[in-house]
């Protein structure tokens, strides 16, 4: 009874963080869940390219956000230190006051710096990428329409990336709450855009999917924009808020660059190993592809609340750590993977009982066309129900190491999970078995089950190595 009272307290104190981040989360995948209904309404080629498209866009923009993600756990370890440092001595107050935000701000300026430096290469790689579209082995068609819509989606990863980087330092200053307003307003600005640019609406250009692509970079601009306006009018957040990147300190620059490569290269690790199942299911045919699309976007929906559990776990490590208790980083684990377990098993029950309802925003099972795409991706909810409790836990388990400043363990193991298990997996059940796109799935299930057994296992160790190398060195202190 004990127990479940400490299991429900650490519940609200992590859904106090987690929930607004969860929220904006969700709010912010409706922008790509827009853009791939409204490329269904084109029809399956538009969302076949589309969502090549998107999944080419997101693999290069999840790895640029990794960049910058330490930069919240940075952020709160500086703000613990200088808060218990204040409390030690009182009349050192001011002076870690001061200390903590130049800190700080240099943390900032550093981050916008390596977001500005991912955003102009990640830009140009798309481009390439669109141009070597039908090298991929897609469908000639479909790889014209892909370049266009990369071309459109490209100037948007630089502000997407400033975004993301104050973004980083609301969380770790624990003040995310700005973050749902703003991403819940470009929700309703990217829908209206989209119709505009689709069908020539509100006096813009008719540009088809291409213009799918424009109202998401715009968007990205905007809520850049939005964003810093909130944060500068914030008196907590106002005064450690510089966006002069070009004045970044080199060895700061340095330092999140090396936690954040690890993690770019993780992110990275995962996003690709979705992108070349991507690939490989468009190897089946248009129909396949469709059907790995919606249901990537689903998995992509569920995927969001991991994103802010972990982020919520990862932040609350990082301060837990920086004052000293061990006990609450070890508890942090449990709460997180106990509140991921209970939304995912919840969010499965529509998959495997009505899976021709959630898939309908994407296919109509009164066109001919839709019917294929629409039986293929049935069959896949019933491996998704399963899938996502992994993915959600794999999740988790990156940010607690994450919290735990190992950022180097967590990209090693996805190698693993991901490219050793996952994917020969996948192939082997898609090609010599014929389990074809549903092959793929189960592929993509082992690798992550595989990848969240091996994080969770590491994050207990170096936790527990964490606690014995503190316990020793308060013991020769005394």
């Amino acid at each position: 009874m004990q127990q479940l009272a400490v299991l429900l307290r650490d519940s609200r104190a992590l859904a106090a963080l987690a929930v607004p981040l969860a929220l904006t989360q969700l709010a912010q995948v409706a922008l790509t869940t827009t853009d791939t209904v409204m490329m269904g309404l084109l029809g399956t080629e538009a969302l076949a390219a589309g969502g090549l498209a998107l999944v080419i866009f997101n693999q290069l923009r999840t790895m640029g956000v990794g960049l910058v993600t330490s930069v919240g756990n940075q952020v709160a370890a500086a703000g613990a230190r200088a808060e218990q440092s204040g409390q030690a001595d009182e009349g050192a107050a001011a002076e870690s006051t001061d200390a903590g935000t130049a800190e700080i701000r240099g943390l900032v300026r550093a981050a916008l710096a390596v977001a500005t430096l991912a955003g102009f290469a990640g830009a140009v790689l798309m481009v390439l990428i669109g141009q070597a579209a039908t090298l991929l082995g897609q469908a000639a068609a479909v790889a014209d329409r892909t370049q266009g819509m990369l071309a459109a989606l490209a100037p948007g990863l630089l502000p997407c990336l400033w975004f993301q980087a104050i973004r980083q330092f609301t969380v770790g200053m624990r003040r995310p709450q700005a973050l749902l307003q703003i991403t819940l307003a470009s929700v309703a600005v990217n829908a209206a855009l989209n119709w505009g640019f689709i069908h020539g609406s509100f006096g813009l250009p008719r540009l088809g999917l291409t213009g799918i692509g424009i109202a998401t970079s715009s968007v990205y601009l905007l809520s850049f924009l939005a964003l810093y306006a909130s944060a500068r009018r914030d008196a907590q957040l106002a005064p450690l808020l510089s966006l002069r990147f070009w004045r970044a300190d080199a060895h700061t620059v340095r330092r999140l660059l090396r936690l954040g490569a690890p993690i770019a290269a993780t992110y990275g690790s995962e996003a690709g190993f979705f992108s070349v199942t991507a690939l490989l299911a468009g190897g089946f045919g248009a129909a396949a592809l469709a059907a790995h699309t919606a249901v990537n976007q689903l998995i992509y929906i569920v995927f969001q609340i991991a994103v802010g559990l972990s982020h919520a776990a990862s932040i609350n490590v990082s301060r837990e750590l920086a004052l000293g208790n061990h006990t609450a980083a070890r508890r942090i684990k449990n709460t997180a993977l106990a509140c991921g377990a209970a939304v995912t098993a919840l969010v499965g029950i529509p998959y495997l009982a009505a899976p021709h309802l959630v898939l309908r925003p994407y296919f109509d099972p009164n066109v001919q066309a839709d019917q294929q795409g629409l039986h293929i991706a049935g069959g896949l909810l019933v491996i998704v129900a399963v899938l996502q409790v992994f993915d959600c836990a794999q999740n988790i388990g990156v940010g607690l190491l994450r919290g735990l400043d190992d950022t180097k363990g967590g990209f090693r193991i996805t190698l693993i999970g991901y490219w050793a298990v996952g994917l020969p997996v996948g192939w082997l059940f898609a090609y010599p078995l014929g389990a074809e796109t549903r092959g793929l799935w189960l592929g993509l299930l082992c690798g992550l089950a595989t990848t969240a057994v091996l994080l969770l296992r590491r994050y207990t160790i170096a936790l527990n190595a964490k606690t014995v190398s503190a316990t020793a060195v308060a013991a020769a202190a005394a």
